[in-house]
């Protein structure tokens, strides 16, 4: 009996040329697939069958694939690989869930980076969303990492935005933006300037943490522009106000006009009284109604040009300030650099003021202007807002051409353009009582002479001074809130096409915003300051620093070395 051996080798050698047809036909599916720009069915199919083809041949007994995975040192690097993969997916899990379900934990002194409370609350309560526009060609790392901290509590119902004017000037329009770094909010169609952020003012918790509660605050503050002497329209126009109008609307201000002639007090609501421009003077009721305005806590922008009159020079006065009808002329030359003319005066000196806070550095001008007198008064602080330059004064005579000081009719410069005024709320009853002098006692009335016996008796009148005289009345206690005017000795300069350049409009919103007294309907928030931790050494400890990291440690490190290497030699 035969016996037939059968060659395993023809079947190894058949797979092996097999497995030359698997990657013919994964280029074959991938080219047509390629080409075609579709999948199905032809590439899928080759695709399928050069695979399949590898892994039957992968699983052949004695391929050598087989003896490959066979080997330790396969084995072992298998395992490493896929420890590593391991490590890398729980990685990759951790960031996931850290970026979906963050977890911050602050481990300075003070919470240096934690918001506070008040603001946590707040934004993690927001009804509706709110936006940050930064308007500025780079970004601030302080900035933006407030601005994320806020965005972390808030989730998507706080966004923040950074925008270069010069790239979407359309927006930057839209918003009103004059220059680099304004800083706006957005919720709805409410929109509110906060700051402008430049190497000295930056962006902070307590501002815009402010700034969002009075956005979203159902208080909107009224600001009413007087009318009826000629005053500045609220319209489009020449000498108009339309532009300081639409500016007060995005820092949510109502405007509206006010005719006193029409009513007797000003109104209740009423958050600032603008009197621009006017040409006639006012009659008496609406000076007393102006003047019982300020008396309950009411404030006043007041903007005179030097033609004008408008007969408020006796409450002016009780204010200490006093209005000159000289032209201010400047001769400095500056103003020519930029085509403004010598009575057109270009400042550049601010006082320290809220209002004027961020200005220094920046110029404003003021077409046909008036400078101010002040003197103190009892219970009044006085701050001045505008200073011209030393070399301008004030023209008593503007049409003698050309103009030039005369010394004994002019004022010589620097001057006051503008001032901004506060008076403490009105005293208790009390002690209005103790200030208001007691009326004095009448004498008695002189009897009369009897009548002889043949006279008839006469008719005495009284004397004149037998009825006391009246007290003064007293004036209306305030609301507890302080009265604040700002006097300016122009209007002009927050007219159309004029408001827009330099820091005109800047003076005349911040004006309104800090009459307003907005600023006091704040959170309470307390700026945190990084704990300083530093080191006071005198020179010698300072020596001996340096010697032991410089010289002692590194010896003590060589030798140790050296003797560890001779020990093991």
């Amino acid at each position: 009996m035969k016996t037939v051996k059968i060659d395993e080798k023809q079947p190894r050698q058949a797979w092996k040329y097999a497995f030359w047809l698997s990657p013919c036909l994964i280029v074959m599916g991938l080219t047509a697939g390629a080409i075609s720009g579709t999948w199905v069915p032809v590439p899928a199919g080759l695709l399928v069958a050069g695979f399949v083809i590898l892994g039957l041949w992968a699983l052949q007994p004695g391929s050598g694939i087989q003896r490959f995975l066979g080997q330790r040192s396969t084995q072992a690097n298998t395992n490493a690989l896929a420890a590593t993969l391991s490590v890398l997916v729980i990685l990759g899990l951790i960031n996931f869930m850290a970026t979906r379900y963050p977890l911050r934990v602050d481990f300075t002194e003070n919470q240096q980076f934690t918001l506070a409370r008040q603001t946590q609350q707040l934004v993690r309560n927001l009804k509706e969303p709110v936006k940050v526009w930064v308007f500025d060609r780079a970004e601030n790392p302080s900035d933006r990492a407030l601005l994320e901290n806020y965005r972390r509590q808030g989730g998507f119902k706080f966004s923040f935005d950074y925008i270069d004017p010069q790239a979407e000037p359309a927006l930057a329009r839209n918003f009103g933006v004059s220059r680099f770094g304004e800083v706006h909010l957005e919720s709805g169609k409410r929109r509110k300037f906060l700051l402008s952020v430049d190497d000295r003012s930056r962006l902070t918790e307590l501002k815009l943490t402010n700034g969002i509660a009075q956005l979203l605050s159902d208080r909107q503050a009224k600001v009413y522009f007087l009318q009826g002497h000629g005053e500045r329209s609220l319209k489009a126009g020449k000498g108009g106000l339309s532009s300081a109008v639409a500016s007060l609307e995005n820092k949510n201000f109502i405007s509206e006009p006010l005719n006193l002639a029409e009513r007797s007090e000003v109104p209740q609501d009423a958050a600032v009284v603008v009197i621009a421009g006017p040409k006639r003077a006012l009659f008496e009721g609406e000076v007393k109604a102006l003047r019982d305005y300020l008396n309950r806590g009411g404030s006043l922008l007041v903007m005179l040009d030097p033609t004008s009159d408008a007969k408020l020079d006796t409450l002016l006065g009780e204010w200490g300030v006093k209005l000159d009808n000289r032209l201010v002329i400047d001769a400095s030359g500056r103003g020519q650099l930029v085509d403004l003319g010598p009575a057109i005066p270009l400042i550049e000196n601010y006082g320290e003021h809220p209002i004027t806070s961020d200005f220094q550095g920046g110029y404003s001008f003021y077409p046909g202007a008036r400078p101010l007198e002040t003197k103190p008064v009892p219970g009044i602080q006085e701050t001045p807002l505008l200073i011209t330059n030393e070399k301008s004064w004030g023209e008593s005579n503007p049409q003698k051409q050309p103009l030039k000081f005369n010394p004994e009719t002019d004022r010589k410069g620097p001057m006051l353009l503008g001032v901004a005024l506060s008076r403490s709320a009105a005293k208790s009853a009390a002690e209005q009582a103790k200030d208001t002098p007691l009326p004095i006692p009448a004498p008695p009335p002189i009897p009369a002479p009897p009548p002889a016996a043949d006279e008839k008796p006469r008719e005495v009148s009284p004397s004149p001074i037998s009825t006391p005289p009246a007290a003064p009345a007293q004036k209306p206690a305030g609301t507890g809130q302080e009265p604040r005017m700002v006097v300016l000795g122009n209007s002009e300069f927050a007219t159309d096409g004029i408001f827009e350049q330099q820091l005109n409009g800047d003076v005349f919103l911040n004006s309104v915003s800090w009459l307003s007294k907005l600023e006091g309907q704040t959170l309470s928030i307390r700026p945190k300051q990084a704990t300083d931790r530093r080191i006071n050494m005198t020179r010698e400890q300072a020596l001996l620093l340096s010697l032991m990291a410089v010289g002692i440690l590194p010896a003590l490190g060589l030798g140790s070395a050296g003797t560890l290497w001779w020990s093991r030699r």
